[in-house]
């Protein structure tokens, strides 16, 4: 079990962050489970921890003047996750802006936010969650899990990473940086484009597909988020 220190936000209030769970795992592949055959993502054959080289800082937001509230983010998630990037600050070279996916939404809404704590905004769109997480596929996620072969999403802080071109065509691969989500980079978990995150499939069958724990979005846009959250920056992941 972990937990973040407490985070100093505006107005005085301190949050601490959540502890997380203990996990194993060793890789995964992402498909869709939309109601259609399998479309499987051709990345975990090149996969393998290893260490990378710090990327160039490319902005930060100083402690003291993190915001209490965005607009459009639930506030209790918003506290859990400057809770975790001041925990992870030493290991993210971009804390101007960060990704934060609410799972307690339906998968039909947007629910990645793409927060920016300089201008203190909030772009959402939609993200898919793992067939794992919700095995009658009704759109809502019941549970996290980081066990291979679990194809379930993991909670927790995640540090985007090298950027590759794979099925889909550009992606972005993940680092889990809390016990909950440590095995992210073997489990093959990334950021990509899927035709089972598009809006047509909502307007079908009033839901995404589900990946096999990965971040997927739309081909409209992936291109926003990645840009938004290149290399060195947080993503995360919690459902309140």
């Amino acid at each position: 079990m972990a937990s973040a220190g407490g985070l100093l936000l505006a107005g005085g209030a301190t949050v601490a962050a959540f502890p997380v769970e203990g996990s194993a795992s060793t890789a995964e592949g992402s498909h869709s489970t939309a109601e259609s055959a399998p479309d499987l993502d051709e990345r975990a054959a090149s996969f393998r921890p290893e260490t990378h080289a710090a990327v160039p800082s490319i902005g930060a937001v100083p402690t003291t003047d993190m915001p209490s509230s965005i607009a459009g983010v639930p506030d209790a998630l918003l506290h859990r996750a400057l809770a975790a990037l001041e925990t992870h600050r030493g290991d993210l070279a971009n804390t101007t802006t960060i990704g934060i996916a609410d799972y307690a939404a339906h998968s039909s809404m947007p629910r990645f936010f793409i927060v920016d704590l300089e201008q203190r905004t909030a772009k959402a769109v939609r993200v898919t969650h793992g067939s794992g997480s919700d095995r009658d596929h009704d759109g809502y996620l019941d549970r996290f899990s980081d066990e291979d072969g679990s194809n379930a999403t993991s909670r927790g802080a995640y540090r985007t990473a090298e950027v590759y071109d794979g099925k889909y065509g550009q992606a972005e691969r993940l680092d889990g940086l809390d016990p909950s989500n440590r095995t992210a980079r073997s489990r093959a978990i990334v950021m990509h484009h899927a035709w089972y995150a598009e809006p047509d499939v909502v307007a079908k069958q009033k839901r995404l597909g589900r990946s096999q724990g990965c971040f997927a979005f739309s081909s409209a846009d992936l291109p926003a988020v990645m840009e938004a959250l290149p290399p060195g920056s947080m993503i995360y992941a919690d459902k309140i």
